[in-house]
């Protein structure tokens, strides 16, 4: 397995919290599961066709970018894998493909539907590069060339909902958090869904889920009770309902069949990126 990280440069680094190279032999279960997570996914498989069920809509292509979802992107995993990731924030599908992140939830798009046919020439010019960083540069390039000169402001309300929920790891209460803002909760749910895809609540889970994740990922993390109680769940019950419906398996299970691939590019700062 190799595992590349890149940083992304300005100003794209305000719109991408990570972004990897990655070669990965195939998956023993012949799957794998693309996790619900606060930032959206931008993949280009060089390898194949990227097979993917489990959301609202199926896809098979080279170059997928997929919205934020609440239950997991299956992923064909037979072959052995080659290829580039980006997580994007929300805010990033807006300025980097022009589409809201609200369209684009539960679903994985191909490229090209949102970037046209250049998408086609950075799958090209990606497969005649050599290296990670010629990779790396030829889509920063291209990202950057569709980057809009202005991006349609989010609203003040919006981008406090999002750092409330993610500083608190999913803890606050909803209704809190719409008294601080000052909208109602139904309000604050068309807006907030409308900019990321999510509601506020869907992201708390969600902002839960990515903390519980971030510590089973860890080899001297505590036990599966212990992180239950460290992430905000009512026990080690509730925690396993919860990833047998995020995840769709057991923490144990995933542990098994996917830890030894994951990469944790989840960078500590994903959780003030603003939406």
């Amino acid at each position: 397995m190799e595992f590349v990280q890149h940083l992304p440069p300005p100003p794209l680094a305000a719109f991408v919290t990570a972004a990897c190279g990655y070669r990965v032999p195939a998956y023993p279960s012949g799957l794998h599961r693309g996790l619900p997570s606060s930032s959206m996914t931008l993949v280009i498989e060089l390898g194949g066709r990227l097979r993917t069920t489990g959301l609202s809509t199926e896809i098979s292509s080279q170059a997928v970018v997929c919205g934020l979802h609440t239950r997991p992107a299956l992923i064909d995993a037979r072959a052995p894998m080659d290829g580039v990731q980006y997580a994007l924030t929300p805010l990033g599908s807006r300025a980097l493909l022009g589409v809201p992140a609200g369209e684009l939830h539960d679903r994985p798009v191909e490229l090209a539907e949102v970037l046209g046919s250049a998408a086609v020439d950075v799958v090209d010019r990606l497969h005649e590069a050599r290296t990670w960083d010629e990779r790396f540069a030829v889509l920063d390039r291209a990202l950057a060339t569709h980057l809009e000169d202005s991006v349609a402001p989010v609203p003040s309300e919006v981008l406090e909902t999002w750092r409330l929920v993610m500083t608190g790891q999913g803890r606050l209460p909803v209704s809190a958090i719409a008294a601080q803002v000052g909208w109602s909760r139904r309000h604050l749910a068309e807006r907030f869904r409308w900019a990321t895809g999510l509601t506020p609540k869907q992201l708390s889970r969600v902002a839960r889920f990515e903390a519980a994740r971030a510590l089973l990922t860890d080899p001297t993390g505590p036990s599966l009770a212990r992180t239950a109680a460290l992430t905000g769940y009512a026990d080690q019950s509730h925690l396993d309902r919860e990833w047998r419906a995020l995840a769709g398996c057991s923490p144990t299970t995933w542990m098994r069949e996917e830890l030894p691939f994951v990469q944790d590019d989840s960078p500590s700062s994903a959780a003030d990126s603003g939406a």
